[in-house]
C-alpha cells in the first residue's frame, strides 16, 4: 500500500464548525482588510512615508548591539520605553505624565485586548458607538464580554449624540466604554463637553482610542485624566503617525493603577527586545517622522474639497483618511476603483466607503478614478 505523503498526512479536512469553539466565537469573522497587490493602496490608514534614513540607520545599529544578547529575555517592564514615550506625551500634549503612566504593547489592539481582560470578561458589557473602529467588538467576543451599540448621528458628521449616549450608558451599565476619536472609519473627533458626558456617566472606566490623534488639531483626551483618574485611559499607537505599522507598538496613558491592573493579565516578556528597540529609535527620531502629518493633512484637505465638487458626500475628518458616498451598492463602488488601480475601503457602513490619505500621487489616481465613476453613477459636479 502506497504511504501517503507527509504533506498529505497533515491535510486537514476538519472543518471549523466541527471543533468546539466557545459560543461567543460562533459565526464570527476574523478582522482584516483585503491584502490585494495594487498601485494606489489606500484601504489600511498607514502613514505612506517610509522611515527615514537617519532612522533606518539607528534602529540596524540598536539591532546589532542587541543581537548577541538575544540569548537573554528582555526587559520585562519596558522602563526605558515606557519613559520615553511619557516624554513623547508630555511634549505632544502638554500634560506631565512618567513612565509611570504609560504602558506599551504590541500595537494598540493588544493594549485594549489586555484592559478588557483586566476590566470586562463574563457578566460585563463593554460598549461603543457606532460606526466604529471593528476590533472593539472582536477583542470583547475574544475575553467573553457582551458587546452592546450606540449609534452615531448619521445627519450629523456620525458624532455621537451626548443624550443619545447617557442613555446608552444608564440603561446597559457597561463596564467598559470605547470612545474612538478621531473616529475610525469616519473621521469625526468627540468634543470635551460630550467626552466629559460619558465619564459622568460611565460606571466603569472609559477607553478613548486616539489612535490618529496626532492629525487632529483638537485637544488630546489626556488632559482629563487629573479629572478622571479612576475612569478614564487614554490608547494610542505608532503605528498612524509614526510611519510604523510593521513596527506593532501601541501604548495608553492613565493614572499609574491602570499600568498595575493590566501587570496582572500580560504575558511575560510580552514585548520582544527587538520590538521595544525599535520603538525607541522610532522615538528618538520623531521629529522627522511627525513631519509628513502635516502634509497629510494638507493633502486629505484637498481630496475632501476635490471629493464635495465631484457631488460627493464627504464625513468631516481629523484624521488620515476620508469617508464619503451616496454609494447605492458598496461592493460594486469598490470594485470600480479597484478596476482603476485604486484599493479602498468598504468597512460595512451601507451607502459609505473609506480611503486613506496617500503620497500626493496616489491621492491623484483617487481623484481621477473617483471623477470617472462620478460621472458612471451620475453624481452631479457641483465644481466648487
Amino acid at each position: 500500500m502506497t504511504q501517503p505523503s507527509r504533506s498529505d498526512a497533515l491535510a486537514s479536512r476538519t472543518r471549523l464548525d466541527q471543533l468546539p469553539l466557545k459560543d461567543s466565537l460562533v459565526g464570527s469573522a476574523p478582522y482584516g482588510a483585503p491584502q490585494l497587490h495594487v498601485t494606489n493602496q489606500l484601504n489600511t490608514n498607514e502613514n505612506p512615508y517610509p522611515p527615514s534614513p537617519a532612522l533606518v540607520a539607528d534602529l540596524a545599529e540598536s539591532v546589532t548591539e542587541l543581537a548577541t544578547d538575544l540569548n537573554r529575555y528582555p526587559e520585562r517592564d519596558c522602563v526605558e520605553l515606557r519613559r520615553a514615550l511619557a516624554d513623547y506625551i508630555t511634549a505632544q500634549t502638554g500634560v506631565g505624565v512618567t513612565a509611570a503612566n504609560l504602558w506599551a504593547a504590541n500595537g494598540s489592539n493588544e493594549v485594549l485586548q489586555q484592559l478588557l481582560q483586566a476590566f470586562a470578561g463574563p457578566g460585563r458589557k463593554a460598549l461603543g458607538f457606532t460606526p466604529s473602529y471593528s476590533m472593539h467588538p472582536i477583542l470583547s467576543a475574544g475575553t467573553d464580554t457582551e458587546f452592546v451599540t450606540c449609534p452615531r448621528d448619521h445627519k450629523d458628521g456620525f458624532r455621537i449624540n451626548p443624550a443619545t449616549a447617557v442613555a446608552a450608558i444608564n440603561d446597559h451599565q457597561p463596564a467598559v466604554v470605547f470612545v474612538t476619536t478621531p473616529n475610525n472609519p469616519t473621521g469625526c473627533v468627540t468634543d470635551r463637553d460630550t467626552l466629559t458626558a460619558i465619564l459622568d456617566a460611565a460606571p466603569g472606566i472609559v477607553i478613548v482610542d486616539e489612535a490618529y490623534q496626532e492629525f487632529a488639531s483638537t485637544e488630546s483626551a489626556v488632559a482629563l485624566i487629573e479629572q478622571y483618574p479612576a475612569k478614564l485611559v487614554v490608547s494610542r499607537t505608532m503605528s498612524k503617525a509614526f510611519d510604523y505599522a510593521g513596527g506593532r507598538l501601541g501604548y495608553f496613558v492613565a493614572a499609574p493603577a491602570f499600568v498595575e491592573a493590566v501587570m496582572l493579565v500580560r504575558l511575560p516578556y510580552h514585548l520582544s527586545a527587538l520590538s521595544q528597540a525599535a520603538a525607541l529609535a522610532a522615538l528618538r527620531h520623531s521629529g522627522d517622522t511627525l513631519a509628513t502629518v502635516a502634509t497629510l493633512a494638507a493633502e486629505r484637505e484637498r481630496v475632501r474639497e476635490a471629493l464635495l465638487a465631484m457631488g460627493y458626500t464627504v464625513a468631516p475628518s481629523q484624521a488620515n483618511f476620508l469617508f464619503f458616498g451616496p454609494f447605492a451598492d458598496n461592493a460594486d463602488i469598490w470594485k470600480r476603483f479597484l478596476d482603476r488601480d485604486v484599493l479602498i475601503r468598504d468597512v460595512g457602513v451601507d451607502g459609505w466607503l473609506r480611503t486613506t490619505i496617500g503620497l500626493p500621487r496616489e491621492n491623484d489616481a483617487l481623484l481621477a478614478a473617483a471623477g470617472a465613476i462620478a460621472a458612471e453613477i451620475g453624481l452631479e459636479n457641483t465644481g466648487n
